[in-house]
């Protein structure tokens, strides 16, 4: 059953046909997803690592000691019951040797790093980016500011401006073991204003705007929202510019549906692009390109109240203190709860648990509470959430219009049309993960499409962001979800882009911060989701990972635990990933190496990525001036091209 029926049920729109239950596995061996016993060892940063890579990890971390390791270069599979055993040979990998990291930079883009990471470092020209860009345009002239640009930090950052232009870089770095994942990074260069009117607008629904007794806005604390929307998923002015403190991510807002299918275009040529450039590369979407942010707000509202339902269920038979896959309601205890609270008839309640093997075991597990809000003939409206203090199933919004429901089915048609598509060209589509408002809806959508196309191989990845306070739980419950179903598990593991704002949004409409406590934290968190996945990997080779970090440590980790569990680069399950233009002596000694290792590669014409390239800016600021590794190796190499006489080095391939 395809995931685009879901919609039906959002939308009340009759005979739509349910989606398929979760399975219970048969004969497949199902680990415990509790706690790992292996806990990921956050390495030592200093206190201004911390601060810095929080936003977005943009900088390779500092190391003292020697950064030579011990790496698998041939494996093999491990069968259930297989004896571990050592690999067979052996090879180092030394981040410090400048001239495997380089050897594919010739001597001016060399040259061109070192200017373009120095100039990121002043304040005062990052701060006033944009407006010495726009002066120097008119200045200048466009002819001579595209090449201005070109020469220094759209020649950094981004490969080229279409299809065509960036096949030499992407041909080049493939040379030298490193792939891409191409992203065509165009935005609209709106004002503040403009981007707070595109949020409101299609944020707030219909019923919202005409009905005069819903607030349509919770500006403060204190104040209370007369229908059942939450403040968290309700859409706020005040961050209705959703650029605000994100310097790692591009960002979308809705226009129209014309729009969206512009984008769903753009994205189907980087898919295709992808496929032609390379056998086995990666295409990067997001779900706020292709539909109204207001469905995605809506879904995510609905599914966060339904899995806080099951917590607080939990509580009641003395399980609050269990991870999410721990609990298990004990099936008659449920349904006297249920009863009790008045959420639905006895006979209601009785036929949702009846029928294939949901509740047979006598208990029920998160996954089995999830799978209930897939069936519209068990729960009739997806809009109908519980309340918390009275028990009852309440409305989350009065109606939709017919227009509102076009647009939802659109939305998850566009998917459904990049999916297919990806899979007709062998690429692998990675959904980028975005505001906590939105995710839980992108996440879940995201699943769908996973449980639909990976079932023989990992086409769809979804991105979980190890910032997040919850982030191992939604690990633990997809790796879970994807075993009992026998699909393939693909995850990006990022740090996360949206820290400032998220801790600032919370703050001020008042919520709980989602966001870890400090960067050892988020360390931690990404270290015990990692090792989780690596886990699955080593057990049943079903899982794949994409470690999306600049950090040097979570790299050195990674291939610790690759080496201890006898995981080969060469099975093409573990996968690393960086951006274009920094940290090239973390990917192209991996790549040349053997291991699978990525570039994300943006694209797009220079005046429609000047936004990208600001943020790139910014970025770079905080790493140039907290961390001179990169800047000190790159001087190293120079010194000894010129010492070797080799300063006019071209990497030939």
């Amino acid at each position: 059953m395809s995931y685009v029926k879901l919609t039906p049920a959002f939308a009340k729109a009759a005979g739509s046909r349910s989606l398929n239950r979760l399975a219970s596995s048969r004969g497949r061996r199902l680990r415990c997803t509790a706690t790992s016993t292996r806990r990921a060892r956050a390495p030592a940063e200093q206190e201004r690592q911390q601060q810095q890579q929080q936003r977005g990890e943009p900088s390779c971390a500092v190391l003292k000691e020697s950064a030579q390791l011990e790496l698998i270069t041939e494996g093999r599979r491990v069968g259930a019951g297989d004896a571990r055993r050592r690999p067979e040979s052996i090879a180092m990998i030394d981040f410090e040797n400048t001239k495997e990291a380089y050897k594919s930079k010739s001597t001016l883009e060399l040259l061109r790093s070192l200017l373009v990471f120095k100039l990121c470092s002043y304040d005062l020209l990052v701060d006033r980016n944009k407006e010495l860009m726009d002066l120097s345009r008119k200045v200048l002239g466009q002819k001579i500011f595209e090449q201005l640009m070109k020469m220094t930090f759209y020649g950094q950052f981004v490969a080229g401006e279409d299809q065509e232009a960036i096949k030499p870089l992407v041909q080049k770095n493939r040379a030298f073991g490193v792939g891409s994942v191409l992203d065509y990074s165009v935005e609209e260069d709106l004002t503040q204003e403009e981007a707070e009117k595109k949020e409101m607008d299609s944020c707030v629904s219909e019923a919202e705007k005409s009905s005069p007794d819903i607030v349509r806005e919770c500006p403060s604390k204190d104040s209370e929202c007369e229908d059942h929307r939450e403040k968290k998923y309700k859409a706020h002015r005040q961050f209705g510019d959703r650029r605000g403190g994100v310097v790692s991510a591009r960002t979308y807002f809705y226009a129209d549906e014309a729009k969206c299918d512009q984008h769903m275009e753009t994205f189907l040529r980087c898919i295709q692009a992808s496929g032609g450039s390379s056998e086995d590369g990666f295409s990067a979407i997001k779900m706020t390109a292709l539909g109204r942010p207001q469905f995605l707000l809506q879904f995510s509202e609905v599914l966060v109240k339904w899995r806080r339902f099951f917590s607080f269920l939990a509580a009641q038979q003395g399980k609050e203190r269990m991870t999410a896959l721990e609990q298990k309601l004990e099936l008659d205890q449920l349904k006297e709860s249920l009863t009790k609270l008045g959420v639905a008839t006895k006979d209601d309640i009785q036929n949702w648990f009846t029928g294939e093997k949901l509740g047979s075991s006598g208990t029920i597990d998160l996954l089995d509470w999830n799978s209930l809000i897939n069936d519209r003939t068990k729960i009739s409206n997806l809009l109908v959430v519980p309340n918390l203090e009275t028990g009852q199933l309440e409305p989350l919004l009065h109606k939709f219009t017919d227009e509102e429901e076009r647009q939802m089915k659109r939305m998850l048609q566009r998917m459904d049309v990049l999916a297919k598509h990806a899979v007709q060209e062998g690429v692998r589509l990675m959904v980028d993960a975005e505001q906590t408002y939105f995710q839980p809806a992108i996440s879940r959508l995201t699943l769908e499409m996973q449980r639909i196309f990976n079932k023989e191989k990992p086409i769809i990845f979804n991105t979980y962001q190890c910032y997040l306070k919850e982030a191992y739980d939604n690990v633990t419950v997809d790796v879970e979800l994807s075993r009992r179903e026998g699909w393939y598990f693909g995850a990006k593991l990022v740090r996360g882009a949206y820290m400032y704002q998220e801790r600032r949004r919370a703050a001020e409409i008042g919520y709980e911060d989602p966001i870890n406590l400090d960067y050892e934290a988020t360390n931690r968190m990404y270290h015990r989701c990692l090792d989780f996945i690596l886990e699955e990997i080593e057990h049943n080779r079903n899982a794949n990972v994409m470690v999306a970090s600049h950090n040097e440590d979570t790299v050195k980790f990674t291939l610790q635990r690759m080496n201890e569990m006898g995981l080969s680069p060469g099975e093409n399950k573990v996968y690393f990933g960086q951006l274009l233009g920094m940290c090239d002596q973390i990917s192209f000694p991996l790549g040349q190496a053997g291991f699978p290792v990525y570039k994300y590669v943006p694209y797009g014409p220079v005046n429609e990525v000047l936004p990208y390239l600001s943020r790139r800016a910014q970025e770079n600021r905080g790493f140039m001036k907290g961390s001179t590794r990169e800047r000190h190796l790159l001087w190293i190499e120079l010194k000894r091209r010129l010492l070797s006489r080799e300063l006019f080095y071209s990497p030939s391939y």
